[in-house]
């Protein structure tokens, strides 16, 4: 109870520009766990001896995105086989996976742009209210003045700093994983229709 009370005083001392910032946060963990949990890439195996392993018949359970397009890519190269088209029906298929591989990417890039220029919004409010204060009685009230003011300009800029620099260095690390993840599926690709690949199918 008293954890609650110490937030939502926070959150109050904050003034208006917190809950949105909150929710931010809020989205942009979801979004950050989301990817995470779907950039698995599966076995740590090459592109090249997960393609062998399947094709060889190998009874292996693909436990990642990378491991289930190459199962799904070998049944398409099967029921085509050295069709001229083939290409074109994996390429397809694997749109799914590129959309999946790029989901909620821009949110994540948008949060982390928005969530500063938020917090510095708060500042400004912040230093507003500061500032009328030194022309009123209100100096040092806990809750307005000068007080609250200064209050409202540092947290909003914590906060705003808070959601931005995580959201900043996860979302990079992120996107280079599903950057070698989309090269990842090219190769598969480039393997799997190759003359010499589709006549061992």
């Amino acid at each position: 109870m008293e954890l609650i009370e110490q937030f939502l005083l926070y959150m109050q001392s904050g003034g208006y520009v917190m809950w949105p910032l909150a929710v931010m946060v809020l989205v942009l963990w979801y979004a950050l766990g989301y990817r995470f949990h779907t950039l698995k890439r599966g076995s740590g195996a090459s592109v090249r001896n997960l393609v062998r392993k399947f094709t060889q018949g190998i009874r292996t359970e693909p436990n990642g995105l990378i491991d289930g397009a190459v199962f799904e890519a070998i049944k398409i190269v099967k029921l085509h086989g050295a069709d001229k088209n083939t290409r074109k029906y994996v390429d397809d298929f694997f749109n799914k996976y590129i959309q999946e591989l790029k989901r909620y990417k821009t949110t994540i890039k948008s949060i982390v742009i928005v969530a500063p220029l938020v917090g510095l919004l708060g500042t400004v409010s912040g230093m507003i209210e500061t500032f009328d204060s030194l022309a009123s009685a209100e100096l040092f009230s806990q809750s307005g003045g000068i007080a609250g003011g200064i209050s409202q300009a540092l947290f909003t800029t914590q906060l705003g700093l808070v959601v931005a620099v995580p959201g900043l260095i996860f979302g990079r690390i992120l996107d280079k994983k599903a950057s070698n993840m989309e090269l990842d599926l090219e190769q598969i690709k480039d393997i799997l229709c190759s003359e010499g690949i589709m006549n061992e199918i």
